[in-house]
């Protein structure tokens, strides 16, 4: 897989300036860019809204760009909001004239993220004007940024034809050799051998072998683990989902996908840690094989499982790999999944929640977050609860009844296989723009990786 070319345009003297213009700036800058400015901009009706795009050209050539900012309320409903419009832009390398520090990243960031367009299947246009890099800000950094959340993008939106378990190894091994880094497979019947009995149960009825990936990156630094869920496609099973909520089942892999972007991240900025991404590929089909509800499984760890939903196949295949994991307890273990519905109901699609026991961890991913334009918010771990998830027949049930705290029951039911690492974070993500948005065209969509990217720093004392 080659490289992804520069996302940003090379330093040059012949680059239009860019001005950002608030809506209470908009009069008085003007006043500052002369009559053919203040001309153009009435004809527009061009008063710095945000996202508004006024472009004075001379010789059918762009001279000086200026894009409305609007106000603190408009920036605040409608993030990346400025980049809104940047594919009627013209061709041209532009140059941001406002460098305070958050504006100028914000604005670079939406302005780069805008860039991505899913072509596999179809012609989609990109917007053709570049910008350079503001001054002060890691290119590298933000190049990292860029890649990984584009690969993110591109894995979720790859239909389940064409992205199953073996098609997903197949990016993970891109992955491993773009970086050097090294990668094993565990697959089919050498799952039981191997004691991942749950990860085979799951899908042992598809006639794509369900598999273990597991990829490690780096000799040196704090220890960091990545679990990333990767059910490549989601029938229910034998509790088989109805056919609306099966339309978008292509993207129950985009935990995986989350975690793959985000090691794309940590490895093309060359983080100075060790890491671990571990990543179960399974589709849960139907066949003579499935396996069905009260069954019970007996996990990696050696808790029993009782299903009372096959449709709760996520947690049970995270459960393995998580129980890998903390066989060699690493310094951080963060585990991404497209896990509930009850997720969504709580905060939405455009929000990754996310549950930890460390409030220190907690502070510093809703900071980066903050500070990065991606929004999270803390879900308890309430112990009260976990009584929600025994079912006595066995140690714990994957699809508690009666509808309560679903999130936090499946982020208490992983809990249970994450007993010797100190520090652990789960995200249950949607991984899924549902119409277009600014810097976000609809499909897949990476959430929370920004913000654990820009705050493993401050976590593993880097």
């Amino acid at each position: 897989m080659p490289r992804m070319p520069n996302i940003f345009a090379n330093p040059s003297s012949q680059a239009v300036p860019l001005h950002l213009v608030a809506s209470a700036d908009a009069e008085a800058w003007l006043k500052t860019q002369g009559a053919r400015a203040q001309n153009s901009a009435a004809s527009q009706s061009w008063i710095g809204k945000l996202g508004q795009i006024l472009c004075i050209t001379e010789n059918g050539l762009p001279i000086l760009l200026a894009i409305g900012f609007g106000d603190a309320i408009a920036r605040k409903r409608n993030r990346f909001g400025a980049v809104a419009d940047i594919i009627n832009l013209p061709k041209a390398v532009f140059e941001l004239t406002d460098q305070k520090a958050k504006i100028a990243q914000e604005f670079a960031l939406g302005f780069a993220l805008s860039k991505y367009r899913f072509t596999r299947y179809a012609a989609n246009a990109a917007s053709k004007a570049e910008l350079i890099c503001p001054t002060g800000f890691d290119e590298q950094n933000l190049q990292a940024i860029i890649e990984g959340e584009f690969l993110t993008r591109d894995l979720i939106n790859t239909p389940a034809n064409d992205m199953g378990p073996e098609e997903l190894e197949t990016a993970a091994r891109n992955l491993a050799n773009d970086h050097g880094a090294q990668i094993t497979v565990v697959k089919g019947q050498d799952l039981i051998a191997q004691n991942f009995p749950m990860i085979h149960a799951v899908g042992r009825a598809s006639l794509r072998e369900p598999r273990l990936i597991d990829m490690t990156w780096g000799a040196n630094g704090p220890t960091l683990t990545l679990v990333g869920k990767g059910v490549c496609f989601d029938t229910g099973g034998l509790n088989i989902k109805p056919g609306a909520s099966m339309g978008l089942m292509k993207k129950d892999m985009g935990g995986a996908a989350h975690v793959m972007g985000l090691a794309k991240m940590i490895m093309a900025s060359k983080m100075p840690l060790q890491l671990r991404m571990l990543i179960p590929a399974v589709e849960n089909a139907i066949g003579g094989d499935a396996f069905r509800p009260q069954d019970i499984l007996i996990s990696r760890k050696g808790l029993t499982v009782e299903v009372n939903n096959t449709d709760a196949e996520g947690r049970l295949v995270l459960a393995d790999a998580l129980a890998l994991a903390d066989e060699t307890p690493p310094d951080l273990m963060i585990c991404m999944a497209t896990l509930t519905g009850a997720a969504r109901v709580a905060v939405g699609s455009d929000i990754a929640p996310y549950f930890t026991e460390d409030a220190s961890l907690s502070h510093a991913i809703a900071t980066a977050a903050t500070t990065v334009d991606d929004p999270v918010w803390q879900l308890p771990l309430h112990a009260p609860y976990e009584a929600m998830i025994e079912p006595g027949i066995a140690d714990l049930d994957n699809a508690p009844s009666g509808g309560f705290a679903g999130a936090t029951t499946a982020a208490l039911f992983l809990k249970r296989f994450v007993t010797d690492t100190v520090r652990f974070v789960h995200f249950d993500c949607y991984g899924w723009q549902p119409a277009a948005a600014p810097a976000r065209p609809k499909g897949g969509v990476g959430q929370g990786t920004r913000a654990l990217f820009q705050a493993l720093p401050e976590i593993l004392d880097l």
